[in-house]
């Protein structure tokens, strides 16, 4: 079974509002690495949609980027995307996935057939599978920045605290820290 990894760009005060991050080569060869190490990605729909519309274009050279970038959306392209969506059912992407039905038995299932692991990247989605104790660690990385607005991670509460242990916390040189973090037994 691999294990469900919570990733996202979020700011000092929980902020998780994509426009909110640093979008360097840096932080992309950071998400790149993650995605390598991952069998599969998952997203609930709304993120499946933002990604949608910016990143094929890229991985088609149809759209101009940099290297990084370039690099993060071929691999995005090849890489198995999984949705969860109770609002539609057609994702045309490259390798994408339906999880329609109950989310802790599609989502176990996914798990227990991707032995790479699954690397999740939507807020809302990852407050409900936290709910579930589907996801094994949290790989954040923290902007140094205020935003000072929403949304932000877990609004929605979860029923008790979570308890991590730290495995890293690595400075970039943009300012970013890398934190890896655990569920703690």
């Amino acid at each position: 079974m691999g294990l469900l990894t919570f990733s996202l760009n979020i700011t000092l005060d929980g902020c998780a509002d994509h426009q909110e991050g640093i979008a360097d080569d840096e932080t992309h060869a950071f998400f790149t690495r993650l995605m390598d190490e991952a069998g599969a990605m998952l997203w609930g729909r709304v993120t499946y949609e933002m990604m949608e519309s910016a990143w094929p274009a890229v991985a088609r050279g149809d759209q101009e980027a940099p290297p990084a970038m370039q690099e993060w959306a071929a691999k995005l392209e090849a890489k198995p995307k999984y949705v969860v969506s109770s609002t539609r059912t057609d994702f045309p992407w490259t390798n994408s996935h339906h999880i329609a039905g109950d989310l802790r038995e599609g989502v176990q299932k996914l798990k227990d057939a991707t032995p790479d692991g699954v690397l999740l990247g939507s807020g809302n989605l990852a407050t409900e599978l936290d709910r579930l104790d589907l996801i094994d660690e949290y790989r954040m990385l923290v902007q140094p920045r205020i935003a000072g607005h929403g949304p932000t991670l877990y609004q929605g509460g979860l029923p008790a605290t979570r308890r991590l242990e730290l495995i890293s916390a690595e400075p970039m040189r943009n300012g970013v820290v890398a934190v890896h973090y655990r569920r703690a037994g």
